[in-house]
């Protein structure tokens, strides 16, 4: 993954991640954190919740990452494709650690730990020339 893309994901911690599930879509935000090793993102959702019943049901979702700005040429943000799996035993045990450094507070509630394998990565990187596309397939 080209390091532009690496880094703008490192340097933010918002996901909206959107899902569908029986031809209903459906999005919602979770702060997360970027493992380099394994080109995914680590993210804590309740199993109860809707978007989490729907990445169950249908684990192929879409996500975005974006800078927050009027300024056109300052435009950045990345639009990815991936699938969600559930973290179980050795993958748990590394994500947490992941996870807890970045949001301490986190230990204060019960987190449910998810993965979003990423497949795909699109960033538009303005800096670099209006309408600049950095794209990344696994």
């Amino acid at each position: 993954m080209d390091k532009k893309i690496v880094d703008f994901i490192n340097e933010h911690h918002l996901l909206t991640l959107a899902t569908t599930k029986d031809n209903v879509p459906y999005c919602c935000n979770a702060f997360y954190v970027f493992n380099e090793e394994t080109n995914s993102l680590f993210f804590s959702s309740d199993t109860k919740t809707k978007h989490a019943q729907d990445f169950i049901a249908n684990p192929k979702v879409a996500g975005s990452i974006s800078l927050e700005t009027k300024a056109v040429g300052k435009i950045q943000g990345v639009q990815l494709l991936g699938e969600i799996v559930e973290l179980k035993n050795e993958a748990l045990k590394k994500a947490s650690k992941q996870y807890l450094k970045a949001y301490p507070y986190a230990r204060l509630m019960e987190t449910h730990l998810w993965e979003m394998q990423l497949t795909f990565a699109k960033m538009t990187h303005n800096l670099l020339g209006f309408g600049k596309k950095l794209i990344w397939e696994k």
